[in-house]
């Protein structure tokens, strides 16, 4: 059985506890995975007996083939959720030549270093659309995908175009779902923040809210906001080296009990108002998440209807 946190609460919507991958580095090497658990097929079968849900976070570098999203369909029991995060290139983001399907790297010839979608014309861009979402299908279809996240670029500001485009990988998407994640301030600030939520309303669209470090280009004020019966929110930590190119350095950061309770109050009240909601920890160094993730669904969990804990470790 998944682990606290995958259940109806009264008076409440549900509210699913997971981490965003189970495969890095870091917690294989962490002991977080007992030793009967070494090949892929074990890890993802414990992953899943303790949480779920697990947000894909290698689709973003490498579009997944279908085969493999057919394996985390057959190893994952019944309602177990997949939330994915959308390949680079959809995003926005530079891609590398080497992550595209071999037969659209070759029609490109000999590209740049790095790659946006104003580089590879749209039929790549068209191509690349149809396998990607085609590949996700066996988890659509088998009801465990939850959304599609669309994480955008810090050069990605609020404005008419921006707009559209969301609207657009939402149309592509349909009937899969898609969730937005912003990294450029004018989309949150207190000028535009009621003007942003209003729109992804009013489309039926989910804002990831987060939890990050502040005083970057990239931060985003952790406004909790239901703009969908989805609701999603992603905990990334406040580590001191964000801006870091180590993935481990810039996640390095394990949430305290009193932080945790906090943020269970929050979403708490945030499920009130949606009818599932996703809590993904993104503090992926170790097993930082994991710990983090099965701590805050215990206490999530263990909350009557007046908000007395109750059964806490």
């Amino acid at each position: 059985m998944p682990s606290p946190g995958a259940g109806d609460r009264a008076g409440a919507g549900k509210i699913l506890v997971g981490t965003a991958s189970w495969t890095n580095r870091s917690l294989l090497d962490s002991g977080w995975y007992p030793d009967d658990a070494s090949t892929p097929a074990e890890r993802l079968a414990y992953y899943a007996s303790r949480f779920p849900i697990v947000e894909v976070d290698a689709t973003y570098y490498h579009p997944p083939a279908q085969r493999t999203v057919e394996i985390w369909r057959d190893r994952t029991p019944d309602g177990f959720v997949f939330n994915v995060k959308a390949f680079a290139l959809l995003t926005n983001h530079p891609t590398r030549p080497q992550s595209l399907y071999k037969d659209l790297r070759e029609k490109l010839g000999t590209p740049k270093r790095n790659l946006y979608l104003r580089d590879v014309g749209p039929e790549i861009t068209e191509e690349v659309w149809q396998r990607f979402l085609s590949a996700l299908s066996p988890l659509q279809e088998a009801g465990k995908l939850g959304a599609i996240l669309f994480q955008f670029p810090p050069w990605f500001p609020i404005g008419k175009a921006g707009r559209s485009y969301i609207l657009e990988c939402a149309r592509r998407c349909r009937p899969m779902r898609v969730c937005v994640e912003f990294r450029n301030h004018t989309w949150m600030d207190e000028k535009n923040r009621a003007r942003t939520l209003d729109f992804l309303a009013s489309h039926d669209i989910p804002y990831v809210c987060v939890d990050m470090p502040q005083g970057h280009p990239s931060s985003i004020p952790p406004i909790l906001a239901v703009t969908s019966g989805l609701a999603v929110i992603r905990l990334h930590g406040h580590s001191g080296r964000w801006t870091s190119g180590n993935i481990e350095e810039r996640f390095a950061y394990l949430y305290s009990e009193a932080e945790l309770r906090r943020w269970a109050a929050r979403i708490e009240q945030l499920a009130e108002d949606a009818r599932t909601t996703n809590v993904i920890f993104n503090n992926c160094c170790a097993d930082n998440s994991q710990r983090n993730a099965e701590r805050f669904a215990a206490l999530v969990c263990h909350r009557d209807a007046s908000g007395v804990e109750h059964g806490s470790d």
